[in-house]
């Protein structure tokens, strides 16, 4: 597990930092036991996953913002939402939970939205939400079942915190569309496979299998690239 734990600052959220790129060779060299996998490795190069050091707390509000929303969108209704609150990297919870719910409205969180962030600074708050050291004492399947509690929280979330904010290497998000597309292009079917079957080839990636997941998505975007033909 590359895990990346960090001071926690008492007030306000310490800033989000990338950790130095992990060496992945071991992984490419499981990975490769794959044909298929190792037909993407050829083509990638090298795996780029470098998770960025924040606390859970920030990431999952981070996550619920880009929900369902372009990126720069996410990015700029989240730049008007720290805005609120002067002097902070990221607002701790329980500034969030004193802000009124027309102000964060303002930002241009939906309703719904909303009531996800307050709910994640609530839990965060009663410790449902563990902070970045306490995270590290819980195994993948524990934090899970323990963060889908959440009001508009999801296991692709989750696992998404996982992979890119705790560094865990060995999740395979099934339920994900590039993740299974990766797999469909890079195998030369007619179709994605179901998350079940997903799941069955991807046993034999463990316990590299978030690594597996990056190529994937990989193998997705140049696939989606290299379909475009200009006229």
């Amino acid at each position: 597990m590359v895990e990346i734990v960090g001071p926690r600052k008492r007030g306000k959220a310490a800033p989000a930092v990338a950790a130095e790129a992990p060496d992945w060779s071991a992984a490419a060299r499981h990975l490769r036991r794959d044909p298929v996998l190792k037909r993407v490795i050829r083509t990638e190069g090298p795996c780029t996953l470098t998770p960025v050091q924040r606390e859970p707390y920030e990431a999952l509000v981070r996550a619920i913002a880009h929900q369902q929303v372009h990126g720069r969108a996410a990015e700029a209704i989240l730049g008007r939402f720290i805005a609120l609150f002067p002097g902070t990297v990221f607002p701790p919870p329980a500034m969030v939970l004193a802000t009124p719910v027309e102000a964060m409205r303002g930002c241009g969180f939906s309703q719904s939205k909303v009531a996800a962030i307050r709910d994640i600074a609530e839990k965060a708050e009663g410790g449902l939400v563990p902070t970045r050291v306490a995270a590290a004492a819980l195994d993948d399947a524990a934090l899970i079942e323990r963060l889908t509690a959440i009001r508009g929280v999801g296991r692709w979330t989750v696992e998404m915190l996982l992979m890119f904010t705790l560094g865990r290497t060995d999740i395979l998000p099934i339920d994900d569309f590039g993740v299974r597309e990766g797999w469909k292009v890079a195998a030369g079917l007619e179709a994605q496979p179901k998350p079940k079957e997903l799941a069955a080839i991807g046993e034999a990636w463990a316990p590299w299998r978030s690594i597996a997941a990056w190529y994937l998505w990989r193998a997705a975007d140049r696939a989606k690239r290299s379909a475009f033909k200009p006229q």
